[in-house]
């Protein structure tokens, strides 16, 4: 599958915005965080959203690429369930690696919740549900019915008992829990089905005039969605208590139909300055920059900065560590590529790999 370029714009956009927000959040000294830092903190909430989206919009458009080049649709839909529990496996991985790193080890810290424990099992999801369908509109029908449900049960979700007796790990899964759970698959889990609606109908464009059609459409189905969810915060309130910047459907909607318009916004930024850019490397190497900067950010590796900084050179930090984030992604790409250029030449002599 070529890659869409302004896909990863968006991606990278995503990758600024979530060390921002990281960077930030701990870093920030306590008497800080007034007014500005709120604001910075609500941008900094359209990272997760912005991955999970795009996650979805990805695996959508790995299948359709598959299909393309001659695999069945039950093989195709088995590699995006192997990645799905793939990505599932890092997360814990990546909880063992902060506790190597920073210490701290117990089994609750390795069975925290975090954004690649949704991902990984919304991708599956997604998966499960493209496997059952018959078609692209059925398909779209059935991915965007289980988005909305995700964030209509939100509030339902968090109150009720049924889920009491579940294992707290379980549980986990489900609703928050201060210090175990920052994500959740309510509502969370939404973003990546409804990307995995929006990549199917990326997928149907066939040629540039077609994708600039399904570009066009898009903006405006997000700029509905967004204004609907805005609308929706003035009507009387339909559960009998909801928290708007974390259970909210409303919110949701909000941030959903923006991502849905950002789409656009980063497309026409690629016609108007084609090529690579760092942004876009960002993007391309989003797994390997949040999985490097979260402990650099949180962990003993930045312990004198936390919550010593004003809100102002906060930001000043965080520019710096993007800066150093970038040249870690540039000899990243160098290795890779160095790599890949000697698994020819052992191909070709195998006794110079002795």
């Amino acid at each position: 599958m070529n890659r869409r370029s302004y896909l990863d714009w968006l991606r990278g956009i995503g990758v600024l915005i979530m060390v921002e927000a990281h960077t930030l959040d701990s870093w920030t000294r306590a008497q800080d965080r007034g007014h500005a830092f709120k604001w910075a903190m609500v941008v900094g909430g359209f990272g997760a959203p912005t991955f999970l989206f795009l996650a979805g919009v990805s695996l959508a458009l790995a299948i359709g690429s598959r299909l393309r080049k001659g695999l069945s649709e039950s093989e195709a839909v088995a590699r995006a369930r192997r990645r799905a529990w793939q990505i599932f496996g890092l997360a814990f991985l990546f909880r063992l690696q902060a506790a190597i790193i920073s210490g701290g080890w117990s089994l609750q810290s390795l069975l925290k919740v975090d954004i690649l424990n949704i991902m990984g099992l919304s991708m599956l999801a997604a998966a499960v549900l493209w496997g059952l369908g018959r078609g692209i509109g059925s398909r779209t029908l059935m991915l965007s019915i289980a988005a909305i449900a995700a964030a209509m049960a939100t509030p339902l979700i968090r109150v009720t008992p049924v889920l009491a007796p579940l294992p707290d790990p379980i549980e986990w899964y489900f609703r928050p829990d201060p210090g175990r759970t920052t994500f959740t698959l309510f509502p969370w889990a939404g973003f990546l089905l409804a990307g995995c609606a929006t990549g199917l109908w990326l997928d149907r464009a066939t040629d540039k005039s077609g994708e600039r059609r399904a570009i066009v459409l898009l903006a405006a189905l997000g700029i509905a969605v967004a204004v609907a969810g805005y609308a929706a915060v003035f009507l009387p309130p339909i559960y009998a208590a909801t928290e708007f910047w974390t259970s909210s459907p409303t919110f949701f909607f909000i941030r959903l139909g923006l991502l849905m318009a950002a789409v656009s916004v980063a497309y026409l930024w690629m016609m108007w300055i084609p090529g690579r850019s760092p942004i876009v490397e960002f993007g391309v190497a989003s797994l390997f920059v949040y999985w490097v900067h979260v402990e650099m950010v949180y962990g003993s590796p930045s312990l004198p900065l936390h919550r010593r900084l004003t809100f102002e050179q906060a930001i000043i930090a965080y520019m710096l560590f993007s800066l150093f984030l970038f040249w870690l992604v540039t000899v990243k790409g160098r290795v890779v590529a160095r790599m890949a250029g000697l698994r020819p030449r052992l191909h070709e002599n195998p006794a110079k790999g002795v």
